[in-house]
Formats: C-alpha cells, structure tokens, sequence
C-alpha cells in the first residue's frame, strides 16, 4: 500500500482545509469544478500546443500549466489536479478516446462477464504513472501556497462508461448488467474500489492535501439501487483512505444525489458536493452538522449579469447561513462558454459577501 506524504503541510492559504474540518474560518473559502477547462482562452492555448487532451493530461508541465491557469487569472482558494475521471478504465485497457463535440468513448466496452473478471488493476505508479507525476509537478510548482485537491471517479460513474462505452442517456447496458450478473457486477465495483482507493492515496503520497470522489450519474439509480452500486463502493473508498491517511479530507459528490445526502455522511467523509438542484439549508439539515457542504451555485448563472450573479451569490451563501463548513463552488462543472470575467464576479462576490457569515467562531 503506498504509504502518503504527511497530511497537514503549512500552507499560506488554508481555508479550503480549514472549511471542510469545520473550522472557523474568516470567510467562505471559494473554488471551481472544472476551474480549469475550455472557457479560459489561455487553456485552450495550452491544449492546442499539447494536440489532444489526453496528450495534455499525460504531460506533467502542460498539466501544472492548466492547473495554475485560473489561480494566475482569479485567485482561488484551492488548486484542483488537471485529469480526467476515465484515466484508470483507460489504465485498465478499455481505448480511452476523446471525439470532438462527442465527449469520451471507450473503443473496447464491457459485455460479459468474463471481460469484467479479465480486468487488470492497474498501479497508481506504474500505468497511471503520468498522473502521479502531473501532482508532484503541481505541488512543487504550488510550493505552500495554497491546498491542491486529487479525485477519482466513484466506482459506478466508472462503470457506467465502461459498459456503456459513452456517457449515457438511459444507461439501458450497465443497469441490465447489474441486474442480469449481480455478482459479477458487484466484482467490477469492488475491484474499482479497491483500484480508486490506492490511485487516490498515490495521489496524497505525491502531494494532494485533500481527495474527491465524483459520482457523476449516481443520481440516474432507484434509491435501492443506490446503496448497493454507488454508495456502498464509495464507502469502501473512504474506510480504505482512512485508514491510511486519517487527516486527509474526503469529498463525495453525487450528482442529482441530495435525497442521499444523510445516508453519504454517514461513509465517513469530511464533506459533500451539493449540486443545485438541492437547497443548501435543506442540505444542512439533512446531515446535522456531520459534514462540510460544498456548493451549490447553477453553472447556468454565470451566464447571467454581473449583478445577478452577485445577487445569487448572496442567495447561496444565505441558504447555507452563518458558522463554519461551506465551501463556496458550482453545483457542478463550470461551462464552457462561461465569460471568465462573470465567474470573476462570482468569486469577487464571494470574497465580499462571506465574512457577515464568519463573524465570532461558530460551529457548523
């Protein structure tokens, strides 16, 4: 088991970290999903200059390049590892590819059982070599100055590209399969759990202060569902860091996931990505103070005026209302036509608006 680095460097700006503990903080610390990406013209750049973009992620200095990107540009409170979630299926040989307009495709999808149990687990430091590599870039080029956030894709999202072979509509394949071979399929997310949990803890090894698992379509599964294929694997996920690196926090986000909030508290994780389809006052309630929230602004807002996006920026902040343990971020990836001087004002917001909502030490 790869053995991480000491999880509590000192760092210039700690709030991110400090917010997902539930310390006092003066004010709500702010980042993006997908902060780095197509609506910033220097990223596309950079990805022009790279060829294609699984030639980006696999170049550590393109990748610490991107990386740094929006904290040059908006000056965030935490750096998230440039990659993408699909890197271990493709580690496991499955023909990652990425067409243009069309998003991911797998060129040798899971139809059986016997593909499933042929599957390699692959090394962190071995075939996903690259993206270790990319964290130690980051981290040396961050130095102390602010925390930097590894992720995996949970072990259902993984498998539903896998089976499917794309993202999917009605994810008619991978549920079928998961009814018609309960036991393989129960194999498959153990083993991505397993894979998950030893990429990410390579990930602290080479630097990450803070890991997140995204469950991009956890929420398209019945509630019974739920529990068996994406809940229960990600469980598995945050026993196995914790176990390891216990002062490293853990983020799980499910999207369209907030009806599962008070069962996702209970795996042991430090904090919860909240999309928009759920209040955050609602949010809090539901997990009574056990966990950090993070969230929840509708990407769709930054296409608004500069001045409505304050005025939800407001709204947000009140639902969440005063004490520790918010995170400010998108209820989901920022878009790629998003104006990067109205994510500016998003964060400009934040910055002035939060501290009403830090004012003594209250508690979460």
């Amino acid at each position: 088991m790869t053995t991480p680095a000491p999880s509590r460097r000192s760092l210039d700006n700690d709030l991110f970290l400090r917010a997902l503990r539930r310390e006092h903080t003066p004010r709500t610390p702010v980042w993006m999903m997908r902060q780095a990406g197509r609506y910033l013209p220097e990223y596309r750049a950079t990805r022009a200059k790279a060829g294609g973009f699984m030639d980006l992620c696999r170049n550590a200095e393109l990748c610490c390049e991107v990386t740094l990107q929006p904290l040059d540009r908006f000056g965030l409170d935490a750096a998230i590892l440039f990659s993408d979630i699909l890197t271990i299926p493709d580690a496991m040989g499955l023909g990652l590819s990425f067409a243009e307009g069309e998003g991911p495709q797998f060129a040798r999808p899971l139809r059986s059982v016997a593909e499933i149990d042929a599957l390699p687990e692959p090394g962190p430091e071995d075939e996903l070599r690259y993206v270790m590599n990319a964290v130690r870039t980051i981290r040396s080029a961050l130095g102390n100055t602010l925390p930097l956030i590894g992720f995996a894709g949970s072990p259902w999202t993984l498998a539903t590209y896998m089976v499917e072979g794309r993202g999917g509509h009605d994810f008619a394949k991978v549920k079928a399969l998961a009814l018609n071979e309960p036991d393989a399929f129960d194999r498959l997310t153990a083993r991505l759990a397993r894979t998950v949990t030893q990429y990410l803890l390579a990930q602290i090894a080479a630097g990450a202060d803070a890991v997140m698992v995204f469950d991009t379509w956890g929420g398209v599964l019945a509630p019974h569902a739920y529990q068996r294929l994406s809940l229960q694997p990600m469980q598995a996920i945050v026993a196995g860091i914790k176990a390891v690196a216990p002062d490293v926090p853990v983020i799980l986000f499910t999207k369209n996931g907030g009806h599962h909030l008070a069962d996702m508290a209970d795996t042991g994780c430090d904090a919860l990505g909240v999309d928009w389809t759920t209040d955050l006052a609602t949010a809090r309630e539901r997990v009574g103070g056990r966990v950090a929230l993070q969230g929840n602004l509708d990407p769709v807002t930054l296409f608004a005026s500069p001045e409505r996006i304050r005025a939800e920026v407001a709204r947000v902040l009140h639902s969440y209302g005063p004490g520790s343990g918010h995170v400010f971020n998108l209820g989901h990836g920022i878009l790629q036509q998003t104006p990067p001087e109205h994510a500016a004002a998003m964060i400009d917001a934040v910055r002035e608006l939060s501290p009403a909502y830090h004012v003594g030490t209250p508690s979460a």
